[in-house]
């Protein structure tokens, strides 16, 4: 197994107590999650502690040790694996938690589950950063009876992902995970900042045997299990070990690391006066690590300042000179804490030379520090996650986690990724996803992708229109090739520096963008075969009059206009002369009644005419005969 971590074995048996844990501390109450990865149902151990049914993880599949009874605890039994063909190389516990800094502990076993006899080769990642690698094949005793590891590391974006890489066809497996709130300037965060994860390469108690949450009823604040000291001291120096016999230990259990008082119950010191304690850990040369002692003058014979001084040798280097009761006197705890840094062994010797009696330590701390990975850009994430759902990306292909990082992975498949020019973050550059079987659509925030340089969709079932962010400059080959999409090119796509276009054999309609047809003119490639409905361009049929794209071109649009108010202006002139023409009332035809009365006075004038001549004397002389009766 690689040396980037250390594993520490803390087997079942070892477990003792029935007595409940005692009260949270307020650091942890409500914030920390226990997982039993593969398991069922919820539970509560025989400790006090509460255990969640299986939640939060992207794919896998559930096993059973394949030795139940070596494993007194539930949680231990059972376990998720991750097989790279149905569920991708790449899958992630993704747990919604608040920003804060967290302790983080999982359990790995293999116990022959598969019945292959032979264990897996994989990474571990938190928040996008390396912090396991686990390599096949395995030290025995953490294959049958696994092993614990955990680290300390900063949540800030709302949820903690906790990722497992697949190597070659291996499937990763995990049994639980741990997550519980720590304070905010543990351990040095506040010179170290949130950039920083530490990785647990040892946590010991010197005299004392394993003790934590949920392997003893033993508390500590930050979840933290201690195991005993005895695997990484040095054999040839005999030690005594000691007790704090009743006294109370002041100091302990105190922000912001909240260490147990039982650490510094007991401790070890030499047998002989002139012995030098001496501890090898095991360490990877390429991190920088941070040492943390704890002391305690827990031996009441020791009542003056320089009873006890011994000199802190961390390397090559003496580190420091330690008189415990000169710093805070007897029955108190003291801490002190160192960075190594520029490693050249894969041990680290720590020695504790005496100066004046005998030296003594309660415990010792080491963490790797480990840089955190650069991470995916915020915006690009965004983008990648609508792209995912969009595009129905199957479980296969591992889109789980951050994008890219960590930047030692090919972290999505069909993902490429580079450094971002201002180097701060990740950047995707390339997606390559043809023939996937891709059914859905592609999502208009692939605009946000500003740094893609080749994008291949060909060959899936992908229908919808083509968002008009698909033409941001950065763009250069763009291949759509074989699929279902509909509607017009957009206008964008003639405005960006591709040199390869194929969007051959869809459905696409419309006039094309003399831009995006010019790139075949200036030696690019470009294929718009296979869509019936495209034209506009040579080797295509000419659109219709006023055609343009998915409809009327604008001049359409405008004649049309043009042709509208045409007739609405003659309209108007219409409708205004017959208004003038009924005010005015100009009718030279006479009414038929005026007519009736002309043509009945025309009669009594004829019948009075007639009359008159007949009383007046003729042309002879002779009276008129009318009124001779």
């Amino acid at each position: 197994m690689s040396a980037l971590f250390l594993v520490f074995l803390l087997f079942s048996s070892a477990s003792g107590g029935t007595n409940p844990a005692s009260s949270p501390d307020p650091f942890t109450a409500g914030v920390s999650l226990n997982i039993d990865c593969g398991g069922a149902a919820n539970f509560t151990s025989e400790f006090g502690r509460a255990w969640v049914a299986d939640r939060y993880f992207s794919a896998g599949a559930t096993g059973l040790v394949a030795e139940p009874h070596r494993f007194l605890q539930q949680q231990e039994r059972t376990l998720r694996f991750f097989p790279p063909v149905s569920a991708g190389k790449k899958n992630c516990y993704s747990v919604p938690l608040p920003s804060g800094r967290y302790y983080v502990r999982t359990f790995t076993v293999y116990d022959n589950y598969d019945s292959k006899l032979r264990t897996p080769s994989f990474d571990v990642s938190f928040e996008g950063t390396l912090v396991y690698s686990w390599r096949s094949p395995w030290p025995e005793a953490a294959a049958r009876s696994g092993a614990y590891a955990d680290l300390i590391a900063s949540v800030l974006d709302g949820a903690a992902n906790l990722c497992f890489y697949s190597i070659a066809t291996d499937p990763p497996v995990v049994a639980s995970v741990e997550l519980a709130a720590v304070h905010p300037l543990a351990y040095g965060s506040a010179s170290t900042g949130t950039d920083m994860i530490l990785i647990n390469y040892g946590r010991l108690t010197s005299g004392g045997t394993l003790f934590g949450p949920g392997f003893t009823n033993d508390s500590d604040a930050f979840s933290r299990v201690w195991q005993s000291d005895a695997d990484f001291r040095s054999l040839d120096v005999p030690i005594k070990a000691l007790s704090a016999g009743g006294h109370r230990i002041f100091g302990a259990n105190q922000a912001p690391n909240y260490f147990p008082v039982k650490l510094y119950e007991t401790a070890v010191t030499t047998v002989n006066p002139s012995d030098a304690l001496e501890y090898l850990l095991p360490v990877d040369t390429r991190l920088d690590y941070m040492v943390w002692f704890h002391f305690a003058e827990i031996d009441s014979g020791v009542t003056r300042v320089g009873q006890r001084v011994f000199d802190v040798v961390i390397g090559e280097e003496n580190a420091t000179r330690i008189d415990i009761y000169k710093e805070v006197g007897g029955f108190n705890a003291f801490k002190w804490h160192h960075i190594v840094e520029n490693l050249t062994s894969t041990t680290l010797v720590v020695k504790l030379v005496p100066v004046a009696g005998k030296p003594i330590i309660c415990g010792l701390e080491n963490y790797a520090m480990v840089p955190l990975d650069l991470a995916t850009a915020p915006r690009q994430v965004m983008a990648m996650q609508a792209l995912k759902e969009s595009l129905r990306i199957p479980d296969r292909m591992g889109w789980n986690g951050d994008p890219c990082a960590p930047s030692t992975w090919d972290a999505w498949e069909g993902v490429t990724c580079h450094h971002s020019d201002n180097g701060q973050n990740l950047v995707v550059t390339q997606l390559d996803l043809g023939s996937q079987g891709l059914k859905g659509y592609i999502s208009d925030k692939i605009s946000l992708l500003t740094n893609l340089v080749s994008l291949n969709l060909s060959s899936n079932s992908l229908g919808g229109t083509l968002p008009s962010g698909l033409g941001q400059g950065s763009l250069v080959s763009l291949d759509l090739s074989s699929n279902q999409h509909t509607g017009g090119i957009p206008d964008s796509l003639g405005s960006s520096n591709l040199k390869v276009v194929l969007l051959n054999n869809n459905q696409l309609d419309g006039q094309v963008p003399e831009k995006l047809y010019s790139i075949g003119v200036h030696g690019g490639i470009i294929d718009l075969s296979g869509n019936k409905g495209l034209c506009g361009v040579p080797t295509l049929p000419a659109c219709p009059l006023f055609w343009d794209k998915r409809g009327l071109s604008t001049a359409g649009k405008i004649a049309i206009g043009l042709s509208c108010a045409f007739v609405v202006i003659v309209l108007l002139l219409i409708y205004l002369f017959c208004i003038r023409r009924q005010n005015d009332d100009y009718d030279f035809e006479f009414p038929q009644d005026l007519i009736s009365i002309a043509a009945k006075r025309n009669r009594y004038q004829r019948q009075k005419l007639m009359l008159v001549e007949m009383e007046a004397p003729n042309s002879n002389g002779f009276p008129s005969t009318s009124n001779a009766r």
